[in-house]
């Protein structure tokens, strides 16, 4: 009877296992989608808020670049420059969104910091900038991004680059890898996104 008891927790662990990812992720999307559905007024079918601001969001993609949205945002921006708190809010937000979806991705570069030289301790980050002159900071230093693990921060170190490793693999199994707190499996392809 005890090996059937022990045959009976391990199946039940194994089922927690396969089963509690895929609930806690419908459960994530569902409450996206409903929370995204209550910003649009209209509750036509589940998920119409979502279709909504996508598409939305989409045509305003397309204007980005014509002459409708252009002078909306130099009107916006000469506004913005009265508020120089606002505007340091708004430039970050912008400049972070950029950062993972925009032209100028800066989570691309993936690397091993070495965080002493009597130490064999390192920490997986990313190049988020290689000149830092503006700062009067020497050619000799990057700005490496060291997210945090199971959370959306992180810290920014100024790092000399013989500290820094680059690494083979793609970067986004990189930041997947830190922010599991290494229990994500990186996959074996290392070309690059």
């Amino acid at each position: 009877m005890n090996s059937v008891g022990k045959a009976v927790i391990r199946y039940f662990v194994q089922g927690l296992v396969l089963i509690v990812p895929i609930v806690t992720t419908i459960y994530i999307l569902y409450y996206i989608i409903t929370l995204i559905d209550g910003i649009v007024p209209w509750n036509l079918f589940p998920g119409a808020g979502l279709l909504i601001i996508f598409v939305l969001l989409t045509l305003l993609g397309m204007l980005g670049d014509t002459l409708i949205l252009t002078p909306i945002q130099r009107a916006f921006m000469r506004l913005l420059d009265r508020a120089p708190l606002i505007k340091t809010i708004y430039t970050s937000i912008t400049d972070l969104l950029s950062a993972f979806v925009g032209k100028k991705r800066k989570f691309n570069q993936p690397v091993l910091v070495s965080m002493s030289t009597d130490s064999e301790v390192h920490k997986l980050g990313f190049i988020t900038e290689e000149n830092l002159s503006d700062l009067g900071i020497s050619d000799e230093k990057v700005a490496v991004y060291l997210p945090h693990s199971y959370n959306f921060s992180g810290n920014l170190f100024i790092v000399s680059k013989t500290r820094i490793t680059p690494l083979d693999a793609k970067a986004a199994d990189v930041m997947k890898f830190i922010v599991s707190g290494g229990v994500t499996s990186v996959s074996d392809s290392a070309d690059e996104q």
